[in-house]
C-alpha cells in the first residue's frame, strides 16, 4: 500500500510540475496589414454622386383649416386697409417697404415700365413711366387707394391671393401676398 501511495504522490507531483511550468498561453497580436509600397499610387476614394434634391412638396389648399383661412383673411383685410392709407397719403417709401425685393426689381426694370406705359389709361394721358415711383404715382395711387378684400385664396403655406368682388360678381385679383416675419409683402 505504501507503494500505491508513493505512485499517486509521484503522479500528482508530475502533473503539478507539468501544469505549473506551462503558464498562461500568450496570443501574439494580430498582424497589421503592411502599408502599400510608396511607389504605388493611392487608390482614389470612391465618390458617390449626391442624390438629386427632392422636389418641393406640392401645396394642398385643402390642408388649410377653416379657422386658419378665416384668421388669415381678417389679417389680410387689415393689411390692405393699412396699405390703402399708405397709398392715399402717397407715401412712396412706406409702399416700397412692403414690396418683396423681387417685385420691386421687376417694376424697376425698363421693360416692365415700358409695358405699363403702353396701357390705354397712361397712353391717353401721355404718361411714360421712368421709375418705380412713377409707377406708384400714376398706376397704384389712382387704382388701389380704396381696395377692398372680399376673398383670399391660399397659393402656398405663407402665400395668398387677395381678391375683390365687383358689382357684377366677378372676382378681381388685387394682390399676391407673402407672409414674412410679422407682416405681409406684395409679391406681384
Amino acid at each position: 500500500m505504501a507503494r500505491l501511495k508513493l505512485c499517486i504522490l509521484l503522479s500528482c507531483i508530475a502533473l503539478a510540475g507539468i501544469s505549473c511550468g506551462s503558464g498562461p498561453e500568450t496570443v501574439p497580436p494580430p498582424e497589421t496589414p503592411s502599408a502599400a509600397p510608396e511607389s504605388a499610387p493611392p487608390e482614389p476614394a470612391k465618390v458617390e454622386p449626391a442624390p438629386p434634391p427632392a422636389p418641393p412638396a406640392r401645396f394642398d389648399p385643402q390642408s388649410i383649416s377653416q379657422e386658419e383661412f378665416n384668421s388669415t383673411k381678417v389679417e389680410v383685410q387689415r393689411f390692405i386697409g393699412d396699405l390703402n392709407e399708405v397709398i392715399r397719403r402717397r407715401d412712396y417709401n412706406a409702399w416700397k417697404a412692403i414690396l418683396s425685393a423681387d417685385f420691386l426689381a421687376e417694376i424697376a426694370s425698363p421693360a416692365y415700365l415700358q409695358r405699363a406705359s403702353e396701357s390705354a389709361a397712361l397712353k391717353s394721358r401721355n404718361i411714360v413711366l421712368k421709375s418705380p415711383q412713377d409707377y406708384f404715382v400714376h398706376v397704384v395711387v389712382p387704382s388701389r387707394a380704396n381696395s377692398r378684400v372680399d376673398d383670399i385664396e391660399f397659393i402656398g403655406e405663407q402665400r395668398v391671393k387677395a381678391f375683390t368682388i365687383n358689382a357684377n360678381g366677378q372676382r378681381l385679383r388685387l394682390y399676391d401676398l407673402e407672409h414674412s416675419g410679422n407682416t405681409w409683402l406684395i409679391i406681384n
